[in-house]
């Protein structure tokens, strides 16, 4: 099916190609988001009385979000979650809490905007792109923890496996320590018998 694009698409065209693409991607994609129009003569000739508006549209919403990805380029947002001892959550970070989280930090962005490779599902932070206009994509920081101390930790570089093996070898300090304190108080118990029976 032929479509003309109404913008640029990624990996498809700029606005105003003609570009072939499979029915069921223009039906349920491109023509009711408004990205395109199919390419009869009527469709073609109206949008070249529209082009010159379209383009002044088209750089007015690329500016507004150029401006807004200045200020939301290398944010880094904080998801609480619920996860093991070896940092796998139980669940997964989508596009949708990453959205939540940008937009209870004052930006204003939305779930279709965000594109994640895959789910999140361990500990950690986590580079996220965000799609704010077809030609203005961001990056900006998932700081994914259990907690918002953990979250601080991250932030600071420390990473989960590392704050556990500290606080293993914290744990077995103290016990090792607690183990000589015991261990003295015994042999201090063992003399004292042996004072008594030489009296």
């Amino acid at each position: 099916m032929k479509v003309i694009l109404l913008e640029r698409v990624a990996k498809l065209g700029q606005m105003g190609d003609v570009v072939d693409v499979k029915a069921g991607f223009a039906r349920n994609f491109l023509l009711p988001q408004g990205k395109g129009l199919s390419a009869s003569a009527a469709n073609i000739a109206n949008f070249e009385t529209q082009k010159a508006q379209l383009e002044a549209r088209n750089l007015e919403t690329k500016a507004e979000a150029e401006a807004l990805g200045e200020k939301l380029a290398g944010q880094q947002f904080v998801v609480i979650r619920s996860a093991s001892d070896a940092g796998a959550l139980y669940g997964s970070v989508t596009p949708r809490d990453a959205a939540d989280a940008a937009t209870a930090e004052g930006f204003s962005v939305d779930k279709k905007q965000v594109a994640l490779i895959a789910p999140i599902k361990d500990l950690g932070l986590h580079a996220v792109a965000v799609m704010l206009h077809p030609e203005v994509t961001v990056e900006i920081e998932m700081n994914v923890a259990r907690s918002v101390e953990e979250a601080d930790l991250q932030a600071a570089g420390k990473s989960i496996q590392e704050l556990e093996a500290e606080e293993e070898a914290a744990a077995e300090f103290e016990i090792s320590e607690l183990f000589d304190d015991l261990g003295g108080a015994a042999s201090d118990d063992d003399d004292a018998p042996a004072a008594e029976e030489e009296a």
